[in-house]
């Protein structure tokens, strides 16, 4: 392969008072996601001179999009806007339930209507990043690169053939490539006909009933919110939901969509798909346990059993840059790898939370230590995330299982309450109708839990906070910062709350798991009302 080299010469960004003579830049950043766009950015704000390579392969089935990774194009965006879309349906229940009156059609949901303004948006999105990048004086260099060596990269330009590279390196190197959703070659069919979250989103005809692949949050957002826009969805499950979440919240989360509607198949896999005459699809299962096999037909079928880093076609060998077994890499404190100038942020650090401000704040510090003589590392620990199903579940800190295994459980007290919330009480929200007469009732129960796990042997110091319930996102964002600076639960008793809100229920948490008393509150939503 004949390559041109740019090495020691003058790049094309503008700016930079770093300049190394001996390379291209002072930083490359491959990857053009949260982490990447957040390093690349602030490195340059420095003065740093700064290249960015961001290309985004395709899909298995075929779809692609612009700058800005995952979160932005196929992840937490969309997904949001879909989980919105959701929440109005239910929202227009309620108005009825309330006063208002609609008139002929009744409300139904267009598929169009909610994949538009969805495309529109992240292509909105997709411009403001490559103008922020220009802004920057970073160079975006929309194409694939590869290691030569441990300083340098290549990459094939626009336009160019086959044999005309070009190489250029740089002083520092940040890989921020994220990953990419998992499709099982060993399942026949799921490769021809299956989608991921990275094609949902934007699909050009309605899903239709749905079979969601996996028990990872990916996979309950999205049954979520087709559940809630009237799909049919069964979710196959091989063992639990949530893996590393709270147990309790976990299955309070399963057991709330349940109510809503959405199918659980636990301990059953697909096997095999395939498509019928109809252009329908057959998916063949296997319970896990007894072997037994049973076959379904669905419109769509949707893996979300997790996520491979995309570092595959980096040549990280021409580097000498190691990964563990998992693809991903091992750093020190400071996001560096094995090679020393070379450093990773995102999802493709081993044991760290696989969340976009956290890949945001990584890129963000690294370019500070690195250009601007800043000595403040990530922190870890104490990092909030939501998952944004039909009821939400927003968490920081320790769950219940993590605290006693890590702290012995005669040292941990659980605070709970569970509740419904004052608005949905008020409307009497029904179950899905084929849950409709279960346990001999139609409105759905209490969909709300607040619980504060506590370390007993520094004075009920809170380690562990849970939300299910509506909004969990915006109350638990505010909470995060309570412990982060040390909140115990005599803080939280102080605390006024405000009323009638869900949130307040943090105010009174007075029953504690151990003393088997019961935890359901029945009254003015998460608060008292006399």
């Amino acid at each position: 392969m004949a390559t041109v080299s740019l090495r020691g010469t003058e790049p094309r960004s503008n700016g930079g008072s770093h300049a190394n003579p001996n390379y291209t830049y002072d930083l490359i950043v491959i990857g053009g996601g949260s982490g990447g766009l957040a390093a690349a950015k602030e490195a340059a704000k420095h003065g740093a001179k700064v290249a960015l390579f961001d290309y985004v392969k395709p899909s298995t089935q075929g779809s692609k999009w612009g700058l800005g990774g995952t979160c932005v194009n196929v992840g937490c965006v969309p997904k949001k806007i879909c989980h919105y879309s959701g929440l109005l349906g239910h929202a227009i229940k309620d108005a009825q339930a309330l006063g208002w009156t609609f008139g002929d059609p009744k409300p139904a949901h267009d598929w169009e209507g909610l994949s538009s303004p969805v495309r529109d948006h992240r292509g909105m999105l997709n411009f403001l990043y490559r103008r922020g990048l220009q802004s920057a004086h970073v160079e975006y260099i929309n194409a694939l690169t590869a290691f030569t060596g441990p300083h340098s990269v290549t990459y094939l330009p626009k336009g160019k053939e086959e044999g005309e590279e070009v190489e250029v390196s740089a002083a520092h190197i940040v890989i921020a490539v994220g990953g990419r959703p998992v499709v099982p070659r060993e399942v026949p069919g799921a490769v021809e006909y299956a989608v991921t979250s990275d094609d949902l989103f934007t699909l050009k005809t309605p899903p239709g009933k749905t079979l969601c692949v996996g028990g990872s949050y990916i996979a309950l957002e999205c049954a979520g919110f087709l559940t809630e826009l009237g799909n049919e969805v069964h979710v196959a499950v091989r063992s639990i939901l949530l893996r590393g979440f709270d147990r309790q919240c976990a299955e309070k989360i399963g057991a709330v969509m349940q109510e809503f509607g959405t199918e659980f198949l636990y301990q059953t896999m697909p096997t095999h798909i395939a498509k019928t005459e109809d252009g329908r699809l057959k998916v063949s299962f296997r319970h896990t346990g007894t072997q037994a096999e049973h076959s379904d037909i669905y419109d769509t079928v949707v893996y979300a059993i997790g996520r491979n880093p995309d570092t595959a076609g980096l040549n990280l060998k021409a580097a000498g840059v190691a990964l563990n077994g998992g693809g991903k890499f091992v750093t020190d404190k400071e996001e560096r790898t094995n090679v020393p100038h070379i450093y990773a942020v995102g999802d493709v650090l081993e044991g760290k939370p696989e969340l976009t401000p956290v890949a945001i704040r990584t890129g963000e510090l690294l370019a500070r230590r690195l250009f601007a003589g800043s000595k403040k590392l990530m922190d870890y620990d104490l990092v909030p995330t939501t998952v944004f199903t039909p009821t939400e579940y927003g968490c920081c800190g320790l769950s219940e299982e993590d605290a006693v295994d890590r702290y012995g459980e005669a040292n941990v007290e659980v605070f709970l309450s569970e509740f419904m919330t004052l608005e949905f009480a008020a409307t009497h929200r029904q179950r899905a109708p084929k849950r409709m007469g279960e346990d001999g009732m139609n409105e759905l129960q209490p969909m709300c839990l607040a619980k504060l796990v506590c370390l007993k042997q520094e004075d009920n110091k809170v380690v562990g906070f849970h939300f299910v319930g509506p909004n969990a996102g915006e109350i638990t964002q505010g909470f995060h910062l309570a412990m982060k600076l040390g909140a115990k639960k005599a803080d939280f008793d102080d605390m006024i709350g405000i009323h009638p809100t869900d949130a307040e229920a943090f105010a009174s948490l007075h029953t504690t798991k151990a003393s088997g008393e019961s935890w359901l509150n029945v009254g003015c939503g998460g608060g008292k009302c006399g």
